[in-house]
């Protein structure tokens, strides 16, 4: 009875342990394509501030939340199935609907960059208050904005752990859709309320805490301005980086090797911080890519009869 009872508590133990590897191996996996899709989340993040500029402040967080909550389900609902399934029956296709994706990423970062050059960007000055239907309207319109960035951010993860079991693809890709959820919509709220904040600190007695408000309330506009930026190179760095490297996997290898080799002679010429060197190298020549792409595909879109409406 007693061998019996310590056989029991041993394949407790046994699958305790199982269950604690299981564990370890999502959040590593998990981690390792949260990482993968840093730069999209980046301008996810610049994004979402757009919707909700000019909307009155006691409205600001309830539209966030909203938006939040329209992404997770955008990720678990439909997003994340049709990725496991691609990934069981079609995974060949992955490297071809990562180029897609990225090629998009390109055309939008692209766009941006042109808005820049000529005055015109269309998502600098968003047009929030026109009445209580812009609520509505700018959310769903943020949600459908975010479902284009969820695919490729769950795409680029669903990469990582492609050659990892089904059961743990699919919990790898739950707590990274709810992981970057959170990081993103919970910088977007304290982005917007940062001039709230710092309206409340300037109308408080001590000089310190004046001071701290006014530089919260002017450095917003700061802010915002420098994630616009971030955003768009990283969605260049992110789409090029992905075009080149699916494209060496899809049997097109001469670019990434150009790549590959400049990031290598730059690295042993300069001879310091060779990891860090390199690096740079990759994402210069990425974003380049990207931005040459993006340029390309921006200029055949407004040639065509569909891109020329609206302007």
């Amino acid at each position: 009875m007693s061998a019996g009872l310590f056989a029991l508590l041993d394949d407790v133990a046994v699958l305790a342990r199982l269950a604690a590897a299981s564990i370890d191996d999502i959040g590593a996996a998990a981690g390792k394509a949260t990482v993968k899709a840093a730069g999209v989340v980046i301008d996810d993040t610049a994004v979402t501030p757009q919707y909700v500029h000019g909307i009155t402040a006691s409205r600001e967080l309830p539209m966030i939340k909203r938006i939040a909550i329209g992404s997770l389900r955008n990720k678990l609902l439909f997003i994340l199935p049709a990725a496991l399934l691609l990934s069981v029956f079609a995974p060949w296709a992955l490297p071809y609907l990562l180029m897609a994706g990225a090629t998009f990423l390109c055309f939008e970062g692209a766009e941006k960059v042109w808005g820049w050059i000529s005055g015109s960007d269309a998502h600098a000055a968003p047009a929030a208050v026109v009445g209580e239907d812009a609520e509505k309207t700018l959310t769903s319109g943020a949600i459908r904005t975010d479902f284009i960035l969820s695919a490729e951010i769950m795409v680029i993860a669903l990469n990582e752990v492609a050659d990892q079991t089904f059961w743990l693809r699919l919990a790898s890709l739950i707590v990274v859709a709810i992981v970057i959820t959170a990081a993103v919509y919970g910088v977007v709220a304290l982005i917007v309320k940062m001039d709230d904040a710092g309206l409340a600190l300037a109308q408080r007695s001590s000089a310190f805490a004046q001071k701290l408000g006014r530089g919260l309330v002017a450095a917003m506009p700061k802010v915002l301005s420098a994630l616009s930026i971030i955003g768009t190179v990283a969605m260049l760095w992110v789409g090029g980086h992905i075009l080149l490297a699916q494209s060496y996997a899809a049997g097109l290898r001469p670019p990434y090797d150009l790549v590959h080799d400049a990031e290598h002679w730059v690295s042993h010429a300069v001879g310091v911080a060779q990891g860090g060197v390199g690096w740079l190298v990759n994402t210069g020549i990425s974003a380049v890519t990207g931005l040459v792409i993006g340029a390309l595909v921006a200029a055949i879109v407004h040639v065509l009869p569909f891109g020329k409406k609206g302007h």
